[in-house]
């Protein structure tokens, strides 16, 4: 499973095999079962976390008790509150298992220690960090200029396999409407020929 990992690491940097090694050691297995917490709101956020399987989602709870999914993260993604972890204040927002999913896991302090043992680690984590914000930029910024619609739409352009694996109504908080409207809106594309 340490395979997915290394894989996506050299997907943005190169690695030696005794670099591959020193990262297989840092970092440690965790599984989750379905509907686990890994991260509650108000716990100290110390890991950087990797999804070697399943599927995960980071979301906040509203004042009416509606959750608000913010993240998803499926095989071969990297999910955490950033935010927290880089400041170091409490989470805001809880991570939870959607299925059954494996995690590799690495704290910060033998991440900061790894930044000195392989320091293409360093490069890579602040490559992953500026496609981060440049990603958030843009849920943002397309999510006050698209339709429903159209959100639903690159929705499931970009992350078929993604749409497979979340219950419908997951995809509709991620998507900032109603569990009907997303309904209303498949039916709609179904009508017209889309899959």
């Amino acid at each position: 499973m340490l395979n997915t990992l290394i894989k996506n690491i050299r997907e943005l940097v190169p690695l030696t095999e005794p670099e591959v090694e020193l990262i297989c050691d840092a970092f440690k297995p965790r599984h989750l079962k379905k509907k686990e917490h890994l991260l509650q709101k108000g716990e100290p956020s110390n890991h950087m976390r990797f999804v070697s399987e399943g599927c995960m989602k980071v979301y906040s709870v509203e004042k009416d008790g509606q959750d608000h999914i913010l993240q998803f993260g499926i095989s071969g993604w990297w999910i955490n509150d950033l935010y927290a972890f880089l400041t170091k204040n409490p989470a805001t927002f809880f991570i939870q298992a959607i299925t059954d999913s494996t995690m590799y896991q690495i704290h910060r302090d033998r991440l900061n220690e790894l930044y000195d043992e392989v320091p293409m680690m360093d490069r890579f984590f602040r490559i992953k960090t500026q496609n981060g914000y440049v990603a958030l930029q843009e849920r943002t910024i397309l999510s006050m200029s698209e339709t429903a619609e159209q959100r639903y739409s690159r929705f499931i352009n970009r992350y078929r396999d993604m749409e497979q694996q979340i219950p419908q109504y997951m995809i509709a908080s991620y998507l900032g409407i109603t569990p009907e409207h997303l309904s209303a809106i498949r039916k709609k594309r179904s009508t017209q020929g889309f899959s």
